[in-house]
């Protein structure tokens, strides 16, 4: 059964669609030959040529360049919010090219938790309302919301922050709740857009300690990151430079390189 069916027609099984990629032998997240160019009536613009990349279940990859370099334009890709000018992607082994705007919306709220940059909270609602938010429009049930959203807020240390409006948190605490938000539907994955862009050092830190955390728990995560010291959190780095992949790198390896000095 495809993308399409979980997207629209079998919502309620949409946690099942979370196992299938440990049976199937295929990649949880899969892109072939994928391009992408932006036209403009005076220009085009190449911002990924020929992407091949395969991640796994419960993997934690960095994907690292310079800005401009195609990193945030392949995680929205990844994230189905935007979609290749040729190529292939297949998400938990199925193929994403003919699915409707509605069905990848759905498949966005249901199976694919993203942290941004700039945090992306709601000001006029409470740190509970913005985590409840994406589990009310699945229509989960309120004590089921209510549930998964204090039990992710008590992973991410903002339990006592529940009744709080954004604007009463620091940049590192709305952090948290972004992250929060992004657990609470237990996702097939996680994609993070330089989560650490907009903190101080400290809580650019912790924010990364977090996901850590987070993947050792079992969760998949796709990061973009200009930063090498958080791209050695992840297992592997790919890195881009002017919309293609250029070098890959173990995160193992890395760590080990930083702590003799390289």
């Amino acid at each position: 059964m495809g993308l399409a069916a979980y997207g629209d027609r079998h919502p309620k099984k949409s946690e099942d669609m979370a196992m299938q990629s440990e049976g199937n032998g295929k990649g949880l997240i899969q892109l072939e030959g994928v391009k992408k160019v932006f036209f403009t009536e005076e220009l085009e613009t190449h911002a990924l040529s020929d992407i091949h990349m395969h991640v796994k279940k419960g993997e934690y990859l960095a994907i690292a360049g310079p800005s401009g370099c195609g990193k945030t334009t392949l995680l929205s890709i990844m994230g189905l919010l935007d979609t290749p000018t040729s190529g292939n992607y297949l998400l938990d082994g199925e193929p994403v090219a003919d699915l409707t705007a509605s069905q990848r919306a759905r498949i966005r709220n249901q199976h694919i938790g993203f942290i941004f940059q700039a945090f992306n909270l709601i000001g006029d609602l409470t740190v509970y309302e913005n985590v409840e938010l994406p589990l009310t429009y699945r229509g989960m049930p309120g004590s089921e919301r209510k549930r998964r959203v204090e039990e992710a807020l008590e992973k991410v240390g903002m339990a006592h922050r529940i009744k709080h409006y954004p604007s009463q948190l620091s940049g590192g605490q709305q952090q948290r709740v972004a992250v929060a938000r992004a657990i609470a539907g237990e996702p097939l994955m996680l994609l993070a857009d330089e989560p650490t862009g907009n903190l101080d050092s400290k809580n650019g830190g912790q924010v990364m300690d977090l996901l850590r955390d987070l993947h050792q728990e079992g969760a998949t995560i796709c990061m973009v990151t200009h930063d090498p010291r958080y791209a050695h959190f992840a297992e592997r780095t790919i890195n881009l430079f002017d919309g293609q992949v250029v070098s890959e790198e173990n995160g193992e390896k890395l760590r080990e390189l930083e702590e003799i000095g390289f």
